[in-house]
C-alpha cells in the first residue's frame, strides 16, 4: 500500500556572510530580470481574450477537496504501477502547499522532491506563462532564452511530469509524479490521475 505522508520538513538556512548577501541579492536580480524578460516575450503571443480569464492573482480561488486530491494521487501511482514504474505522486494547491503525498511501495526516497517541484512549477508558474503540465515548462525551457535561468530558481523543476487541476479555466492544483523512467511516463500518469476527478471539479 501506498504511504501517505503526514508532515513536511524544512531545513534551516545559516545567516549569509556579507559577500554571501550580495552574492545572493544579485541572484535573485538575475532571476527577476529572467522573469521580466520572459513576460515580456509572452506578451506579444497573448490574445486579447486572455486577461480576462482568472489566473493566479485573481480574486478567484478554490481548493481541491482533499478526498479528490488523494483519489488523484492513488490513480496517478496504480496507473504507474501497472506499467512496473515504482513512483510517487504529490497533489499542491494553488499556493504551492502540500495537500497529498503518497509514496508508491518500492518508490525512492528522491522520488518525493522531484514530483513535488513539478507540481510546485506548474501551480507557480504556469498561470504567468500559459503552462499547465510542468512537460510544457520543459519545452520553454529549451526554446526561450530566459526560462533556463529561471528553472534555477528554489523548487522550480523542468522536467515532465506534472498536470494541473483546473477549475472556471483557472489552475488550481497539480499532481506530480516522480520515479519513472522518463517524464514522460511520469506525466501519462498523472494526466490519468487528474483525469480521473476532472469532472467533479467546478466548471
Amino acid at each position: 500500500m501506498p504511504y501517505l505522508y503526514r508532515n513536511v520538513s524544512c531545513s534551516s538556512r545559516s545567516i549569509p556572510s556579507s559577500k554571501g548577501t550580495v552574492m545572493a541579492a544579485l541572484g535573485f536580480l538575475s532571476v527577476g530580470l529572467a522573469l521580466v524578460m520572459m513576460k515580456s516575450a509572452f506578451s506579444s503571443e497573448r490574445t486579447a481574450s486572455a486577461s480576462s480569464q482568472p489566473s493566479q492573482t485573481t480574486a478567484y480561488h478554490y481548493a481541491v477537496p482533499f478526498t479528490l486530491a488523494l483519489e488523484a494521487a492513488t490513480e496517478a501511482v496504480r496507473v504507474c504501477a501497472q506499467h512496473g514504474y515504482l513512483v510517487t505522486a504529490t497533489v499542491v494547491d494553488m499556493d504551492g502547499v502540500v495537500q497529498v503525498a503518497l509514496r508508491g511501495d518500492g518508490a525512492t526516497v528522491h522520488t518525493g522532491e522531484s514530483s513535488f517541484e513539478k507540481a510546485f512549477t506548474v501551480v507557480t508558474l504556469g498561470p504567468i506563462f500559459d503552462f499547465d503540465t510542468s512537460g510544457k515548462f520543459f519545452d520553454l525551457v529549451k526554446t526561450n532564452p530566459y526560462a533556463p535561468r529561471l528553472a534555477t530558481v528554489r523548487n522550480v523543476m523542468a522536467l515532465p511530469g506534472a498536470v494541473a487541476f483546473k477549475s472556471k479555466n483557472a489552475i488550481v492544483g497539480a499532481l506530480g509524479v516522480g520515479g519513472a523512467p522518463g517524464g514522460d511516463k511520469d506525466e501519462l500518469c498523472a494526466r490519468a490521475g487528474v483525469a480521473r476527478v476532472a469532472d467533479r471539479l467546478p466548471n
